[in-house]
């Protein structure tokens, strides 16, 4: 298995918005709407948080995950002076609990390493794969409301 990363164009917008709608399935069986108000309420949902994330993190990098050279998810990263903020990763469902999204964070913890940052990322409550922070050293920082903040610190430097 292969795993790297390529910038996010226009010709992904389809895949990014499948990708944000697996994100909302779970949420989406639980509310009596005929298939076109899901289809419009992720579509409004998916272009409110791009925006979001364009204003809000103007400098972040928006990049597919390539699994053997085909899209397997979506990494946003905002590096900051004295971090690695990891905005969004996701991975399709299909790809899920292949150790792809372990492979990505690893790499972008040796990133924050060698640069002496700390690593972050909001994580949902109700995030599908809870297990994969902890066993690399990211811990809670702050909960709020069902939005928690995990930090991993810099590795020390020998």
């Amino acid at each position: 298995m292969r795993i790297a990363l390529r910038p996010a164009s226009e010709s992904d917008e389809g895949f990014l918005r499948e990708l944000y709608r697996s994100t909302r399935e779970r949420e989406l069986a639980q509310i009596p709407w005929n298939d076109a108000q899901k289809q419009a309420f992720v579509e409004m949902q998916f272009q409110a948080q791009k925006r979001h994330y364009a204003s809000a993190f103007p400098e972040a990098s928006h990049d597919i995950i390539c699994r053997d050279g085909e899209p397997a998810g979506r990494l946003y990263v905002d590096r900051r002076a004295e971090e690695i903020h990891i905005l969004d990763m996701i991975v399709e469902p299909s790809q899920r609990r292949q150790g792809i999204a372990s492979a990505v964070l690893e790499e972008l913890l040796r990133e924050a390493d060698q640069a002496g940052k700390r690593a972050t990322i909001y994580v949902d409550e109700l995030n599908p794969c809870p297990g994969v922070f902890e066993p690399l050293g990211f811990r809670q920082k702050l909960r709020s409301g069902f939005q928690i903040l995990l930090e991993r610190p810099p590795a020390s430097r020998a």
